[in-house]
């Protein structure tokens, strides 16, 4: 039988209890890599992905941490350092998302998004990337939003924070060069099996290039691709919108 690609490797991934977060890791363990599922409140779901993945016959392990804590961060981290001892793939998936009207924003809707959206983003790189630069390789995969790179007046806060992120990998790829790379994935309108597709979903489905939402494989197999190739590329943004970012 031919090696797995991410036979003997470890990966974190934030928020891979439920929805998106759990897709992309049941495919990193389908590609041989030991998951440590992350969560905060979705105990339950997250214990039932680690379920999964053992049933794969890899090693998996949920741990609690709010990513917008950098106490919590570096705790969470320092249990992988003790269980696995090594961390080769992190990928920053926790976010939250909620309309708020621009004259209605306040400080604690800003402090929220930003705090998990993207201060989260950064202290779970920052650890990954201590521990990374000690076997000096690794790869840290930012979830952005098509909303970093388009304008939603009625998420103007949630577009802030994903553009930002697109911004932080960037700075990242260019502090961690060359041994870490560091890449993100902006995601269009994306619907789990069951979903009914909100009003403003149909409006963006229609138009979009290929009259279709996207799934979450199509963004776990991208994550998948910049896990196991991708070796020439760092600080680089892949839309998966079904070309609805096409100018």
């Amino acid at each position: 039988m031919d090696k797995l690609p991410l036979s003997n490797q470890v990966a974190l991934v934030t928020g891979a209890g439920r929805r998106i977060g759990r897709v992309i890791a049941l495919e990193l363990a389908r590609a041989g890599a030991s998951v440590i599922v992350n969560y905060n409140a979705s105990r339950d779901e997250a214990e039932a992905t680690v379920k999964e993945i053992r049933i794969l016959g890899r090693a998996s392990l949920a741990v609690k941490s709010d990513v917008a804590s950098p106490r919590q961060v570096e705790r969470m981290f320092q249990t992988v350092r003790r269980r696995f001892g090594r961390l080769d793939i992190l990928v920053n998936n926790a976010a939250i998302f909620f309309r708020v009207p621009w004259d209605k924003l306040t400080g604690n809707d800003w402090d929220r998004i930003l705090g998990i959206n993207l201060k989260g983003t950064f202290f779970c790189a920052q650890q990954a990337a201590l521990m990374m630069m000690e076997q000096k390789r690794g790869r840290i995969i930012n979830i952005s939003s098509l909303g970093g790179l388009q304008a939603w007046p009625g998420y103007m806060h949630y577009c802030s924070s994903k553009a930002a992120v697109v911004m932080l990998t960037k700075c990242l790829a260019m502090a961690l060069a060359p041994h870490i790379l560091v890449n993100t994935i902006a995601p269009g309108t994306i619907l789990l099996p069951g979903e009914k597709p909100s009003k403003g979903q149909k409006a963006s489905v229609r138009s979009t290039p290929l009259n279709r939402a996207g799934r979450a494989e199509d963004i776990a197999e991208m994550v998948l691709h910049l896990a196991t190739g991708a070796d020439y590329v760092t600080g680089q943004v892949f839309p998966v919108d079904g070309g609805k970012s096409i100018p």
